[in-house]
Protein backbone atom coordinates (compact mmCIF):
# COMPACT_ATOMS: atom_id res chain seq x y z
CA UNK A 1 0.00 0.00 0.00
CA UNK A 2 1.44 3.29 -0.89
CA UNK A 3 1.92 5.82 1.72
CA UNK A 4 2.94 9.62 2.28
CA UNK A 5 6.75 10.61 2.39
CA UNK A 6 7.87 13.56 4.47
CA UNK A 7 10.91 15.21 4.81
CA UNK A 8 11.59 17.86 7.05
CA UNK A 9 14.64 19.95 7.66
CA UNK A 10 16.98 17.25 5.65
CA UNK A 11 20.57 18.05 5.96
CA UNK A 12 23.23 16.06 4.50
CA UNK A 13 27.42 16.74 5.02
CA UNK A 14 30.36 14.43 4.33
CA UNK A 15 32.26 16.64 6.57
CA UNK A 16 32.56 18.91 9.41
CA UNK A 17 33.20 22.13 7.65
CA UNK A 18 32.52 21.55 4.21
CA UNK A 19 29.08 23.26 2.44
CA UNK A 20 26.38 20.70 3.19
CA UNK A 21 25.07 18.16 0.03
CA UNK A 22 21.64 18.97 1.36
CA UNK A 23 21.12 21.65 3.52
CA UNK A 24 17.35 22.13 5.45
CA UNK A 25 15.24 20.43 2.60
CA UNK A 26 11.40 20.02 3.78
CA UNK A 27 8.88 18.86 1.59
CA UNK A 28 5.75 16.45 1.26
CA UNK A 29 4.76 13.88 -1.19
CA UNK A 30 1.33 12.21 -0.89
CA UNK A 31 0.17 8.88 -1.25
CA UNK A 32 0.53 7.89 -4.66
CA UNK A 33 1.77 11.09 -6.08
CA UNK A 34 4.93 11.51 -8.21
CA UNK A 35 7.52 14.11 -7.13
CA UNK A 36 10.24 14.41 -9.38
CA UNK A 37 13.20 16.41 -8.16
CA UNK A 38 14.99 18.39 -10.51
CA UNK A 39 18.15 19.73 -10.94
CA UNK A 40 22.00 20.11 -12.02
CA UNK A 41 24.50 17.88 -10.91
CA UNK A 42 25.81 18.34 -7.45
CA UNK A 43 22.44 20.30 -6.58
CA UNK A 44 21.97 17.61 -3.88
CA UNK A 45 19.14 16.04 -5.63
CA UNK A 46 20.45 12.20 -5.55
CA UNK A 47 21.58 12.64 -2.03
CA UNK A 48 18.47 13.60 -0.73
CA UNK A 49 16.97 10.17 -2.33
CA UNK A 50 19.56 8.18 -0.92
CA UNK A 51 18.96 9.57 2.46
CA UNK A 52 15.51 8.35 1.88
CA UNK A 53 16.39 5.15 0.82
CA UNK A 54 19.28 4.45 3.82
CA UNK A 55 22.20 4.46 1.56
CA UNK A 56 23.27 7.48 2.95
CA UNK A 57 22.84 8.57 7.02
CA UNK A 58 21.33 12.00 7.35
CA UNK A 59 23.21 14.39 9.50
CA UNK A 60 20.04 16.60 10.70
CA UNK A 61 16.27 16.63 10.07
CA UNK A 62 13.44 13.61 9.58
CA UNK A 63 12.29 11.49 6.98
CA UNK A 64 8.51 9.58 7.45
CA UNK A 65 7.06 6.76 5.75
CA UNK A 66 3.17 6.81 6.39
CA UNK A 67 4.17 8.55 9.43
CA UNK A 68 6.59 6.41 10.65
CA UNK A 69 10.30 7.90 11.68
CA UNK A 70 12.49 6.19 9.58
CA UNK A 71 15.70 8.93 9.89
CA UNK A 72 15.90 11.47 12.92
CA UNK A 73 19.77 11.82 14.40
CA UNK A 74 18.30 14.03 16.72
CA UNK A 75 16.31 11.70 18.33
CA UNK A 76 18.91 8.51 17.66
CA UNK A 77 16.63 6.80 15.04
CA UNK A 78 18.02 5.14 11.90
CA UNK A 79 15.85 2.36 9.96
CA UNK A 80 17.74 0.06 7.98
CA UNK A 81 17.10 -0.07 4.24
CA UNK A 82 15.72 -3.43 4.60
CA UNK A 83 12.95 -2.36 6.43
CA UNK A 84 11.88 0.77 5.08
CA UNK A 85 9.63 -1.15 2.62
CA UNK A 86 10.57 0.61 -0.49
CA UNK A 87 11.34 -0.28 -4.11
CA UNK A 88 14.35 1.53 -5.90
CA UNK A 89 15.09 1.80 -9.88
CA UNK A 90 18.58 3.03 -10.68
CA UNK A 91 20.41 3.74 -13.30
CA UNK A 92 22.23 0.47 -14.27
CA UNK A 93 19.62 -2.33 -15.63
CA UNK A 94 20.83 -4.36 -12.23
CA UNK A 95 19.47 -7.04 -13.03
CA UNK A 96 20.62 -11.00 -12.26
CA UNK A 97 22.03 -11.82 -15.68
CA UNK A 98 21.77 -15.82 -15.47
CA UNK A 99 17.69 -15.86 -14.43
CA UNK A 100 14.86 -15.07 -16.89
CA UNK A 101 12.71 -11.80 -16.54
CA UNK A 102 9.92 -14.47 -14.30
CA UNK A 103 13.05 -14.96 -12.39
CA UNK A 104 14.26 -11.49 -12.07
CA UNK A 105 10.43 -10.03 -11.07
CA UNK A 106 9.99 -12.96 -8.28
CA UNK A 107 13.71 -12.82 -6.46
CA UNK A 108 12.13 -10.05 -4.08
CA UNK A 109 9.21 -12.42 -2.82
CA UNK A 110 11.87 -14.50 -1.63
CA UNK A 111 11.42 -15.04 2.07
CA UNK A 112 8.28 -13.51 2.41
CA UNK A 113 5.81 -16.10 3.79
CA UNK A 114 3.76 -15.99 0.80
CA UNK A 115 2.72 -19.09 -1.15
CA UNK A 116 4.00 -20.55 -4.57
CA UNK A 117 0.29 -19.41 -5.72
CA UNK A 118 0.11 -15.96 -3.80
CA UNK A 119 3.77 -15.49 -5.68
CA UNK A 120 3.15 -16.34 -9.14
CA UNK A 121 -0.04 -14.13 -9.10
CA UNK A 122 1.90 -10.86 -8.10
CA UNK A 123 4.79 -11.89 -10.45
CA UNK A 124 2.03 -12.17 -13.48
CA UNK A 125 0.43 -8.75 -12.38
CA UNK A 126 3.96 -6.71 -11.83
CA UNK A 127 4.90 -8.26 -15.26
CA UNK A 128 1.53 -7.68 -17.05
CA UNK A 129 2.09 -3.44 -15.68
CA UNK A 130 4.90 -3.26 -17.21
CA UNK A 131 3.99 -4.66 -20.89
CA UNK A 132 6.92 -7.80 -20.55
CA UNK A 133 4.60 -10.65 -20.76
CA UNK A 134 5.53 -12.31 -24.20
CA UNK A 135 8.87 -11.96 -22.70
CA UNK A 136 8.23 -13.73 -19.35
CA UNK A 137 10.67 -16.77 -19.99
CA UNK A 138 13.36 -15.41 -21.89
CA UNK A 139 16.64 -14.74 -20.24
CA UNK A 140 17.24 -11.17 -19.46
CA UNK A 141 20.30 -10.74 -21.68
CA UNK A 142 18.16 -11.76 -24.79
CA UNK A 143 16.27 -8.34 -24.12
CA UNK A 144 17.00 -4.78 -24.93
CA UNK A 145 18.04 -1.99 -22.73
CA UNK A 146 14.76 -0.60 -22.33
CA UNK A 147 12.98 -4.03 -21.42
CA UNK A 148 15.54 -4.98 -18.93
CA UNK A 149 14.86 -1.87 -17.17
CA UNK A 150 11.30 -2.59 -17.22
CA UNK A 151 11.99 -5.75 -15.53
CA UNK A 152 14.17 -3.81 -12.70
CA UNK A 153 10.79 -1.81 -12.62
CA UNK A 154 8.79 -4.64 -12.63
CA UNK A 155 10.88 -6.19 -9.84
CA UNK A 156 10.90 -2.93 -7.77
CA UNK A 157 6.69 -2.90 -7.40
CA UNK A 158 6.09 -6.96 -7.51
CA UNK A 159 6.07 -6.67 -3.55
CA UNK A 160 3.63 -3.50 -3.41
CA UNK A 161 5.98 -1.38 -1.36
CA UNK A 162 5.18 1.67 0.41
CA UNK A 163 7.26 4.33 -1.70
CA UNK A 164 8.97 4.10 -5.24
CA UNK A 165 12.55 5.36 -5.33
CA UNK A 166 14.13 6.54 -8.94
CA UNK A 167 17.43 7.16 -9.66
CA UNK A 168 17.56 8.83 -13.31
CA UNK A 169 16.62 5.26 -14.36
CA UNK A 170 16.71 6.47 -18.27
CA UNK A 171 19.73 8.14 -18.25
CA UNK A 172 21.59 4.65 -19.88
CA UNK A 173 19.25 4.70 -22.86
CA UNK A 174 19.60 5.68 -25.91
CA UNK A 175 17.50 8.68 -26.95
CA UNK A 176 14.27 6.45 -29.07
CA UNK A 177 14.10 4.25 -26.05
CA UNK A 178 14.00 6.59 -23.99
CA UNK A 179 11.15 9.17 -24.95
CA UNK A 180 9.54 5.46 -25.11
CA UNK A 181 9.88 4.74 -21.41
CA UNK A 182 9.50 8.03 -20.08
CA UNK A 183 6.36 7.99 -21.51
CA UNK A 184 5.21 4.53 -20.29
CA UNK A 185 6.74 5.25 -16.54
CA UNK A 186 3.98 7.54 -15.41
CA UNK A 187 1.23 4.85 -16.51
CA UNK A 188 3.26 2.17 -14.60
CA UNK A 189 3.52 4.06 -11.19
CA UNK A 190 0.00 5.43 -10.91
CA UNK A 191 -1.13 1.60 -12.32
CA UNK A 192 0.48 0.17 -9.64
CA UNK A 193 -0.37 2.69 -7.55
CA UNK A 194 2.62 3.55 -5.83
CA UNK A 195 4.07 6.75 -4.31
CA UNK A 196 7.50 7.44 -5.99
CA UNK A 197 10.23 9.72 -5.89
CA UNK A 198 12.09 10.51 -8.94
CA UNK A 199 15.46 12.01 -9.77
CA UNK A 200 16.58 13.79 -13.24
CA UNK A 201 18.29 16.46 -14.54
CA UNK A 202 16.34 16.17 -17.86
CA UNK A 203 13.30 18.92 -17.33
CA UNK A 204 10.89 17.22 -20.13
CA UNK A 205 11.09 13.93 -17.92
CA UNK A 206 9.79 15.97 -14.93
CA UNK A 207 6.97 17.54 -16.95
CA UNK A 208 5.75 14.20 -18.28
CA UNK A 209 6.20 12.06 -15.14
CA UNK A 210 5.68 14.78 -12.08
CA UNK A 211 2.54 15.75 -10.43
CA UNK A 212 4.85 18.27 -9.01
CA UNK A 213 8.42 19.37 -9.34
CA UNK A 214 10.90 20.31 -6.84
CA UNK A 215 14.02 22.40 -8.35
CA UNK A 216 17.08 22.16 -6.63
CA UNK A 217 20.19 23.89 -6.28
CA UNK A 218 23.08 23.82 -4.39
CA UNK A 219 21.48 21.85 -1.69
CA UNK A 220 18.17 23.91 -1.48
CA UNK A 221 15.07 23.02 -2.66
CA UNK A 222 14.18 26.13 -4.20
CA UNK A 223 10.67 25.62 -5.38
CA UNK A 224 8.01 22.63 -5.18
CA UNK A 225 5.18 23.27 -8.08
CA UNK A 226 3.22 21.74 -10.77
CA UNK A 227 4.52 21.85 -13.98
CA UNK A 228 2.60 24.55 -15.38
CA UNK A 229 3.37 26.86 -11.88
CA UNK A 230 7.08 26.23 -12.18
CA UNK A 231 7.08 27.19 -16.22
CA UNK A 232 4.98 30.41 -15.40
CA UNK A 233 5.84 31.41 -12.09
CA UNK A 234 9.24 30.82 -11.47
CA UNK A 235 10.42 31.30 -7.78
CA UNK A 236 13.70 33.20 -9.23
CA UNK A 237 15.63 33.88 -12.00
CA UNK A 238 17.67 30.43 -11.64
CA UNK A 239 14.35 28.28 -11.91
CA UNK A 240 12.96 30.10 -14.77
CA UNK A 241 16.29 29.58 -16.28
CA UNK A 242 16.91 25.98 -15.28
CA UNK A 243 12.75 25.05 -16.71
CA UNK A 244 13.28 26.02 -20.05
CA UNK A 245 14.30 28.83 -22.35
CA UNK A 246 14.25 32.43 -21.27
CA UNK A 247 15.11 35.93 -22.38
CA UNK A 248 17.10 37.68 -19.58
CA UNK A 249 16.34 41.66 -20.30
CA UNK A 250 18.55 44.09 -17.79
CA UNK A 251 16.45 47.06 -15.96
CA UNK A 252 15.70 49.43 -13.54
CA UNK A 253 12.49 49.40 -11.38
CA UNK A 254 10.81 53.02 -12.47
CA UNK A 255 7.79 52.25 -10.97
CA UNK A 256 6.20 49.59 -8.41
CA UNK A 257 2.35 49.02 -7.54
CA UNK A 258 2.78 45.46 -6.94
CA UNK A 259 1.93 43.17 -8.42
CA UNK A 260 2.88 45.06 -11.35
CA UNK A 261 5.33 47.80 -11.97
CA UNK A 262 7.06 49.30 -14.90
CA UNK A 263 10.79 48.28 -16.11
CA UNK A 264 13.52 51.66 -17.85
CA UNK A 265 16.08 49.80 -20.17
CA UNK A 266 18.41 51.67 -22.13
CA UNK A 267 16.00 51.93 -25.18
CA UNK A 268 12.67 51.54 -23.68
CA UNK A 269 10.08 51.57 -20.89
CA UNK A 270 7.96 48.16 -20.53
CA UNK A 271 5.38 46.45 -17.84
CA UNK A 272 6.07 43.91 -15.90
CA UNK A 273 5.31 41.27 -12.99
CA UNK A 274 7.39 42.62 -9.85
CA UNK A 275 8.51 39.55 -7.54
CA UNK A 276 8.36 40.23 -3.68
CA UNK A 277 10.74 42.66 -2.63
CA UNK A 278 11.72 44.73 -5.13
CA UNK A 279 11.73 48.76 -5.06
CA UNK A 280 10.95 51.42 -7.29
CA UNK A 281 14.72 52.59 -8.28
CA UNK A 282 16.36 48.90 -8.28
CA UNK A 283 18.12 47.17 -10.44
CA UNK A 284 15.91 44.44 -12.20
CA UNK A 285 16.68 41.14 -13.94
CA UNK A 286 13.01 40.15 -16.60
CA UNK A 287 12.34 37.16 -17.33
CA UNK A 288 9.84 36.46 -20.28
CA UNK A 289 9.55 33.02 -22.31
CA UNK A 290 10.38 33.33 -25.91
CA UNK A 291 6.81 31.72 -27.08
CA UNK A 292 5.31 34.39 -25.10
CA UNK A 293 7.16 37.61 -27.00
CA UNK A 294 4.47 39.23 -29.74
CA UNK A 295 5.89 40.59 -32.68
CA UNK A 296 3.99 42.59 -35.15
CA UNK A 297 4.29 44.59 -38.74
CA UNK A 298 6.24 47.93 -37.90
CA UNK A 299 3.22 51.06 -38.72
CA UNK A 300 4.01 54.44 -39.38
CA UNK A 301 3.35 56.52 -36.59
CA UNK A 302 3.25 53.45 -33.72
CA UNK A 303 4.34 53.59 -30.18
CA UNK A 304 5.15 49.98 -29.92
CA UNK A 305 8.49 49.58 -29.20
CA UNK A 306 10.76 48.56 -31.78
CA UNK A 307 12.79 45.76 -32.29
CA UNK A 308 15.06 44.65 -35.20
CA UNK A 309 15.18 41.34 -36.83
CA UNK A 310 19.01 39.83 -36.23
CA UNK A 311 18.09 36.24 -37.45
CA UNK A 312 15.48 34.24 -38.62
CA UNK A 313 15.40 30.50 -38.43
CA UNK A 314 13.02 29.11 -39.93
CA UNK A 315 12.16 24.99 -38.38
CA UNK A 316 8.98 23.64 -40.07
CA UNK A 317 6.29 23.98 -37.77
CA UNK A 318 7.50 27.80 -36.22
CA UNK A 319 9.70 30.23 -37.03
CA UNK A 320 12.75 31.38 -34.34
CA UNK A 321 13.86 34.91 -34.26
CA UNK A 322 16.74 36.50 -32.46
CA UNK A 323 15.41 40.45 -32.11
CA UNK A 324 17.25 43.31 -30.56
CA UNK A 325 14.88 45.52 -28.49
CA UNK A 326 15.40 47.17 -25.00
CA UNK A 327 18.51 46.86 -25.32
CA UNK A 328 19.19 43.16 -25.43
CA UNK A 329 19.09 39.79 -27.72
CA UNK A 330 15.52 38.79 -27.27
CA UNK A 331 14.50 34.91 -28.70
CA UNK A 332 11.27 34.89 -29.89
CA UNK A 333 9.37 31.69 -30.78
CA UNK A 334 6.35 32.24 -33.38
CA UNK A 335 4.38 29.30 -34.72
CA UNK A 336 3.53 28.80 -38.33
CA UNK A 337 4.54 27.13 -41.72
CA UNK A 338 5.49 30.76 -43.11
CA UNK A 339 7.57 32.70 -41.52
CA UNK A 340 6.32 36.35 -41.49
CA UNK A 341 9.89 38.33 -41.30
CA UNK A 342 13.23 38.28 -42.75
CA UNK A 343 16.69 39.11 -41.10
CA UNK A 344 16.88 43.08 -41.27
CA UNK A 345 13.20 43.80 -40.85
CA UNK A 346 12.12 46.10 -38.02
CA UNK A 347 9.18 45.31 -36.38
CA UNK A 348 6.89 46.21 -33.17
CA UNK A 349 7.61 44.47 -30.41
CA UNK A 350 5.14 43.46 -27.78
CA UNK A 351 6.13 41.99 -24.00
CA UNK A 352 2.90 40.75 -22.47
CA UNK A 353 3.03 42.38 -18.51
CA UNK A 354 1.38 39.43 -17.25
CA UNK A 355 4.27 37.17 -18.64
CA UNK A 356 7.39 39.52 -17.57
CA UNK A 357 8.76 38.74 -13.95
CA UNK A 358 11.13 41.09 -12.78
CA UNK A 359 13.74 39.86 -9.92
CA UNK A 360 16.17 41.44 -8.25
CA UNK A 361 19.73 41.87 -10.52
CA UNK A 362 21.72 39.96 -8.54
Amino acid sequence: MSAELRIENLSKAYAPGLRPAVNGVSFTVGAGEIVVLLGPSGCGKTTTLRCVAGLENATGGSIRIGGEIISSPEQGILVPPRRRNFGMVFQSYAVWPHMTVRQNVAYPLAGRGLSRAEKAAMVEHAIEIVQLQPYVDRPVTALSGGQMQRVALARSIVYKPRLLLLDEPLSNLDAQLRLRLRDDLRRIVKEAGLTALYVTHDQSEAVVLGDRIGVMRDGKLLQLSPATELYNEPADAFVAAFTGSTNRIGGRAATVAHPFGSVQTASGTFEARMTRGIAAGQDVQVMIRPENVRLDVRRDGETAADGRIARASFMGIQTNYEVDAFGARIEVVEAGTTPRFRTGDHVAIDLPAASCLAYPAT
